[in-house]
């Protein structure tokens, strides 16, 4: 059985191992498998690699990250210049139809809405601003215009689960319900666990995920 302590030391080894973050500015405390991020960062896109990293961890059930962003004089931003700059990001971004895009930023947290035709196309417009100097936060609210075809879209989803090499598509249900896909069964972490959702909200027409896969450890870590 992987004990607390165990997970913190590994989650914390993991940290060290992510080049993009100070490891000494976080914080790690670990309660039945539910890991508690803390400490103050100076950039979003460090918040997120942080979280991203503890993730990564086998043993890991959840991650509840309380860690504050404090920009430093030189690189904190005005809402109108964040604005600015999420405009020329998403506009240079090939991925991502701007057009479709409406942008409001408040106190640093920036809000997406509009409608755009492809999951992907959704997640890259977060991941394109993540790293903008000012941002403290994304609230995500693009929706998906296209419609949902119930009738292959199952198996496009289990086939994208069988090709993984991280997913183990023996355990997991796919129901759709709509636009939402309901996800149930077992994974052995919670980064399995996150990129089952990740397959299953890319594809077409799929604006929900509704995971409820629960982390289950291999017999000799149980």
């Amino acid at each position: 059985m992987r004990t607390d302590s165990q997970i913190k030391q590994d989650v914390l080894d993991e940290l060290e191992w992510e080049s993009s973050i100070d490891e000494t500015q976080i914080g790690v405390i670990v309660e039945n498998g539910v890991v508690t991020l803390t400490g103050v960062v100076d950039s979003y896109s460090k918040k997120i690699a942080a979280e991203n990293a503890a993730k990564r961890v086998y043993g890991v059930k959840a991650v509840a990250e309380d860690i504050e962003i404090n920009y430093s004089p030189g690189f904190s931003k005005s809402d109108t210049d964040i604005a600015k700059n999420v405009v020329n990001t998403l506009k240079w971004d090939t991925s991502v139809p701007d057009d479709k895009i409406s942008i409001k930023v408040e106190n640093g947290q920036v809000y997406l809405s509009g409608t755009v035709d492809w999951s992907f196309q959704k997640e890259a417009a977060r991941k394109a601003i993540q790293n903008i100097n000012g941002v403290r936060g994304i609230t995500n609210n693009l929706k998906l215009g296209q419609q949902i075809q119930p009738d292959d879209i199952k198996d496009r989803i289990t086939k994208a689960f069988e090709r993984s090499a991280v997913i183990d598509a023996n355990n997991i249900n796919v129901k759709i319900k709509g636009k939402t896909v309901e996800l149930t069964g077992t994974v052995h972490s919670i980064a399995e666990k996150e990129e089952a959702r990740k397959a299953a909200f890319w594809a077409p027409g799929v604006t929900h995920v509704e995971n409820k896969l629960k982390v289950k450890l291999y017999p000799e870590y149980a």
